[in-house]
C-alpha cells in the first residue's frame, strides 16, 4: 500500500525534520514508558494478589461448611463428610477444629492459633504441610512418653526458641469445667515439625495437630467446629457452595474462601482500577505528542500533500497516510515498552529487587507476575490512543486544496 510506503517515508529523519524526528522519538518513548509502566504495575499487583491467595489456600480451606450460631461444634461431621466428598469438583472434605491458646517455648512464650486436622489417608493434607520445612508428619499420628506431637510455624518456632523436638507447652485457658467454673490447663508437647507457607501471618501465629489430639488438649468431645472441601478448581467455590447447602441443612452454612478474604480481595481490585486510571493518564501525555508530532508534519507536508492531491490520491487515501503514522508510532512504542515491561518484571521476580518488611506485608519481596492478556490489553490500548489522536490531523490533511498548495511553489 503507497500510505503506508509514505508514512514511513515521513517518519524518517531527514536534515530538514530534525524537529519533527526528535518529537517523533519521545512519541514513541511516551507510549513505550506508559506500556511498560502498566505492564510492571499489574504485574505488582497481580504477583501480590496470587501470592498472598496461594498463601492463605495453604493453610485455609476452599470452601468451608460453618455453624451459623457458633455452641458446641459440629458433633455429626461423619455423616457430612461423604455426601460433601461427592460433590462435582470436590477432592476432598474433612473435619477441622481451630481453637486458640498460649504457647510456651524454651525462650518465651506467645499465642498460637491452633488447627486440628484430620491425617486419614483419604484426606487431603493442607498445602502448607505437604513440604514441611522441618521434620514430618507422622509424627502427629502418635505420641511417644505421653507427649503430644505438633507443627509450628517456622516463624513461630523460631520467636518461642523451639527448635525441631524441643519441648513445649500449651495453656488452654478453658481446659477444665469444675464446680468453681472454667480454669486453665496445660499440656506438654513436642515440636514434631516446621512448615513456612510464607505467609507472614500464617508462619508466626499457627500450629497443627492430629483432630484427636486437639480435641482432647482443648477438652472436647469427637466435635470440630469447620468440616473443609477442597477442590480442583478454586474458582468453582461459589458453585460447589451452593451445592453443598442443599446438603448440610439450616443449622449450618458453607462460606467460599473468597468470601472469607473479601476485603483483602477487593482491596486488590480497587488497587487494580486505581493503578490503571493513574498511569494510564500517561498514554495521554503520549498521545498529545502524536498530536503535536502529525499536526507539524502537516504543515511541513502540505506541498508534498498538494503534489499528491494533484496526481489522484484520493482524500481517504491523504486520511490513511496520517493514520498509518499514528498507528507506526503507537505499535513500536507498545512493543518497546511491553519488552523492557515483561524484561524488568522477569530479573525483579528473579532476583527479588524489592524486598518487604514481612510482619507489615505478609510477604518478604515484591512478586511480578506479568499475564498476557493484560499485556495484549495494554497494546491494544497504547494503540488505539494513538490511532483517536490522528484523526484531528488527518482531516486537515485532506482539506489543502492543491491549488493553494502549490500556488508559490
Amino acid at each position: 500500500m503507497f500510505e503506508l510506503f509514505i508514512a514511513r517515508r515521513y517518519l524518517s529523519a531527514k536534515r530538514k525534520q530534525v524537529m519533527i524526528s526528535l518529537i517523533t522519538v519521545i512519541s514513541v518513548i511516551g507510549v513505550a514508558a506508559g506500556v511498560m509502566a502498566l505492564v510492571i504495575a499489574l504485574a505488582v499487583n497481580n504477583g501480590l494478589r496470587d501470592t498472598l491467595q496461594r498463601n492463605l489456600l495453604g493453610a485455609t480451606a476452599h470452601v468451608s461448611i460453618l455453624e451459623k450460631e457458633p455452641s458446641n461444634g459440629i458433633e455429626d461431621w461423619e455423616k457430612l463428610v461423604t455426601p460433601l466428598a461427592g460433590i462435582p469438583h470436590v477432592k476432598s472434605a474433612a473435619p477441622a477444629l481451630y481453637e486458640s491458646g498460649y504457647l510456651s517455648g524454651p525462650v518465651q512464650g506467645k499465642g498460637v492459633a491452633i488447627k486440628g486436622i484430620d491425617l486419614r489417608p483419604t484426606v487431603a493434607v493442607p498445602d502448607a504441610l505437604r513440604h514441611l520445612k522441618t521434620g514430618a508428619l507422622e509424627p502427629l499420628q502418635k505420641s511417644g512418653e505421653g507427649l503430644v506431637n505438633i507443627v509450628l510455624g517456622s516463624r513461630l518456632a523460631q520467636d518461642i526458641g523451639a527448635p525441631l523436638g524441643s519441648q513445649v507447652q500449651l495453656l488452654v485457658p478453658n481446659g477444665e469445667l469444675t464446680p468453681f467454673g472454667p480454669r486453665p490447663t496445660y499440656v506438654r508437647m513436642r515440636v514434631g515439625g516446621t512448615f513456612e507457607t510464607g505467609f507472614y501471618d500464617v508462619d508466626t501465629a499457627w500450629a497443627f495437630m492430629a483432630l484427636p489430639a486437639a480435641q482432647k488438649a482443648f477438652g472436647l468431645t469427637d466435635v470440630a467446629n469447620s468440616v473443609e472441601l477442597t477442590l480442583d478448581d478454586i474458582y468453582r467455590a461459589p458453585e460447589v457452595a451452593a451445592a453443598a447447602a442443599k446438603i448440610i441443612g439450616p443449622k449450618l452454612a458453607a462460606t467460599t474462601w473468597g468470601e472469607q478474604n473479601r476485603q483483602l480481595l477487593n482491596a486488590f481490585t480497587m488497587e487494580r482500577r486505581v493503578t490503571v486510571i493513574t498511569i494510564g493518564l500517561i498514554q495521554l501525555v503520549a498521545a498529545l505528542n502524536i498530536l503535536i508530532t502529525l499536526v507539524m508534519m502537516v504543515m511541513e507536508k502540505h506541498r508534498d500533500i498538494a503534489i499528491l492531491m494533484s496526481m489522484g490520491a484520493k482524500a481517504r487515501q491523504i486520511r490513511s497516510i496520517f493514520i498509518f503514522e499514528g498507528a507506526l508510532i503507537g505499535g513500536v512504542g507498545a512493543l518497546v515498552g511491553l519488552a523492557v515491561g515483561h524484561t524488568l518484571c522477569y530479573f525483579a521476580n528473579r532476583f527479588q529487587w524489592i524486598k518487604l518488611d514481612a510482619a507489615v506485608y505478609s510477604v518478604g519481596w515484591v512478586p511480578f507476575e506479568p499475564r498476557l492478556l493484560d499485556s495484549l490489553w495494554i497494546a491494544a490500548l497504547a494503540i488505539a490512543v494513538s490511532l483517536l489522536a490522528t484523526l484531528y490531523p488527518a482531516r486537515n490533511a485532506t482539506q489543502i486544496a492543491p491549488v493553494e498548495g502549490l500556488r508559490y511553489e
